[in-house]
């Protein structure tokens, strides 16, 4: 049997340098002074922060897959990867799905390309609202085994201006996420092997999770779903009473960061390849502070909770996966 260590992280505003010339003019205009100060050492401390955490991932020997959200451009990701590859003697490499964000960051994911190979598929579907969101972003990793897995990375539209106020937005993304899972499923069959992923910016309970994603927490309705192959299962329900979130505001614990699996991942049947093992947040004692283990933010220079011995304003989580190993 293999084992799939599977990560996801939002980064917290991993930027390239101020007045990069990596950077648009329309985005310099657009970010002004958020990025006073931000300059090549504050993101290398950044980059080493988070591998300090990155390496301590799957027992100290690093994820296999890690998707991440709040990354500007290739230039960062690369800085990441070869941080990364360095700490833990791996060979990482990176897709990443750069898109219309009006702040410029985008989500990617980093894999041990010794195990999944360089050949991605990949695919985004940009969604417009009032301006456009930021990409869903597909990729088919392909195993050792020969078998697919489809990653779906998410960072829905956020909660600026109210939760009930914005919630239509993710709604429609949820809407467009649904459909699109639906042309998954028509184009590889109805044991596709779909996991989603991301910062949904809504808790597991919120109706554009359940209601229009259809990422529910009711086994038994996802293993017997006959008709409707678009229910997923949310595996991060049982943290709800845990008296921990990926994202804490105020004195409120949030679950925004959530694995969801199809059917055919939760599903008995001894002939499909992957089957869920274990989900987690990850909490080590230097990524949270106080009370409410609220994560320990990085920031930025130019505001009152820069911290360079911080990471991230969200907490990583974790999925294992097991693969039937078809050597044996």
């Amino acid at each position: 049997m293999v084992k799939h260590h599977i990560y996801w992280w939002n980064l917290e505003n991993l930027f390239d340098i101020e007045n990069s010339p990596r950077r648009s003019e329309f985005l310099n205009k657009h970010l002004g002074k958020e990025l006073d100060g931000w300059n090549a050492t504050v993101l290398n401390q950044k980059i080493t922060n988070l591998t300090s955490i990155i390496s301590k991932f799957n027992n100290n020997q690093g994820p296999d897959i890690l998707g991440v959200c709040e990354v500007e451009n290739e230039f960062v990701i690369e800085l990441l990867i070869a941080s990364m590859s360095a700490a833990l003697n791996k060979n990482y490499a990176f897709v990443i799905s750069e898109g219309d964000d009006k702040r410029g960051i985008d989500t990617a994911l980093i894999y041990d390309k010794d195990k999944y190979g360089p050949e991605q598929s990949t695919f985004s579907l940009r969604i417009i609202k009032r301006n456009t969101t930021r990409d869903l972003f597909q990729v088919h990793i392909n195993t050792e085994n020969g078998n697919k897995l489809v990653c779906i990375l998410n960072h829905w539209p956020s909660r600026s201006g109210g939760e009930l106020e914005s919630e239509p937005f993710r709604i429609m993304v949820a809407e467009n996420l649904s459909y699109w899972i639906e042309r998954i499923y028509e184009e590889q069959g109805k044991d596709a092997n779909i996991l989603l992923m991301g910062d949904f910016n809504d808790n597991p309970y919120n109706k554009s999770i359940t209601s229009y994603l259809m990422a529910i927490n009711n086994k038994a309705l996802v293993k017997s779903n006959r008709v409707r192959l678009k229910y997923f299962y949310n595996v991060m329900h049982k943290f709800l009473d845990a008296q921990i979130g990926t994202f804490v505001f105020g004195n409120e614990y949030n679950l925004l960061d959530q694995f969801m699996i199809s059917k055919s991942i939760l599903s008995e049947k001894s002939e499909l390849p992957f089957k869920l093992s274990t989900a987690e947040i990850i909490a080590y004692p230097e990524l949270t502070s106080g009370s409410y283990q609220k994560p320990v933010k990085f920031g930025r220079p130019n505001s009152s909770t820069f911290n360079t011995k911080g990471y991230s304003d969200h907490l990583p989580i974790k999925i294992v996966l097991n693969e039937k190993d078809t050597s044996v």
